[in-house]
């Protein structure tokens, strides 16, 4: 096991990790901002250097002080072998089987090796997986494999100009938290409430503020780059909300050159049209997550 110093190594990560997108594109997205100055100072574990086989972005060892905090306690997988890295994973140093965590990777593959390591470590295992999607200039610009050569690109889905009298363009503030927290489908809990807020004070936050100034529709992004935990309050839905925060904050991130990516429930039709509308692109590979609990 070898941890990756320096700006040097993690460019030379970035660039081979981008040579196997999609499937590392959870990956990819953590180390590209890793590169970006590291706000969620995670670290990048390699089974050999450089022709590694295996790699994994997690918390360092002082973050994750909280053995109940899946949230915190989090690991993005990329494998070239998924069959073959059980050894790697399975070590205390790289994965911390102990506490509770969470697993997240573009490589449904894995599914068999985690369950394995989870079997071992007489712990248990839940996977989620879902329509993993990038925005089209991202994988216009990464994997343009995945374009159809047949189709135009798609349309920006307008649904007309925000009523700009009603509603405000702006970012969230940290006092939005809990309000975010509540809606996010994987949240809820006080645990879930520090990332949420962590997330607000670390990366660009977009929001609609309704008539009395206080944020009626959100979109954010994570310490993996994706854009996560987009909400609108029940009272407003139906009014196109979410399409204005979206596109706003495409348009800003695209500024910023990052790459974007998200995912959807599978039987999350709405936001699947959605995702449509704004030019997102369906990967041929899946978004998982694995939450592990040991007993």
């Amino acid at each position: 096991m070898l941890q990756l110093q320096g700006p040097h190594m993690l460019r030379m990560l970035e660039k081979s990790l981008r040579k196997s997108l999609p499937e590392s594109l959870k990956v990819y997205g953590t180390v590209f901002h890793m590169n970006q100055g590291n706000p969620f100072r995670l670290k990048a574990l390699v089974d050999r250097w450089p022709d590694f086989n295996t790699v994994v972005v997690r918390p360092q060892e002082q973050e994750m002080t909280d053995d109940l905090d899946h949230y915190t306690n989090s690991y993005q997988i990329y494998s070239k072998d998924p069959k073959n890295c059980q050894d790697f994973l399975g070590s205390p140093e790289v994965i911390n089987w102990k506490q509770h965590l969470q697993i997240q990777s573009c490589q449904s593959r894995l599914n068999e090796v985690i369950e394995n390591i989870v079997a071992v470590k007489l712990g248990k295992v839940k996977q989620t997986q879902c329509i993993l999607y990038m925005m089209f200039k991202t994988a216009k610009e990464l994997v343009p494999s995945t374009l159809d050569a047949t189709k135009s690109p798609p349309t920006d889905g307008s649904q007309g100009s925000l009523n700009e009298e009603m509603f405000k363009l702006a970012s969230l503030d940290v006092a939005h938290a809990a309000l975010v927290n509540t809606f996010w489908h994987f949240g809820g809990n006080e645990r879930s409430l520090r990332f949420v807020k962590r997330c607000i004070q670390t990366f660009p936050t977009f929001c609609a503020l309704g008539p009395d100034g206080t944020p009626v529709s959100w979109a954010l992004m994570d310490q993996t780059g994706e854009l996560r935990m987009g909400g609108t309050v029940p009272e407003y839905r139906g009014h196109g909300l979410i399409h204005h925060i979206i596109c706003a904050q495409i348009q800003a991130l695209e500024k910023l050159g990052f790459p974007m990516y998200a995912h959807v429930a599978k039987d999350n039709l709405t936001m699947q049209r959605q995702n449509l509308k704004i030019r997102s692109v369906p990967m041929p590979c899946e978004w998982n997550q694995w939450r592990c609990v040991p007993l």
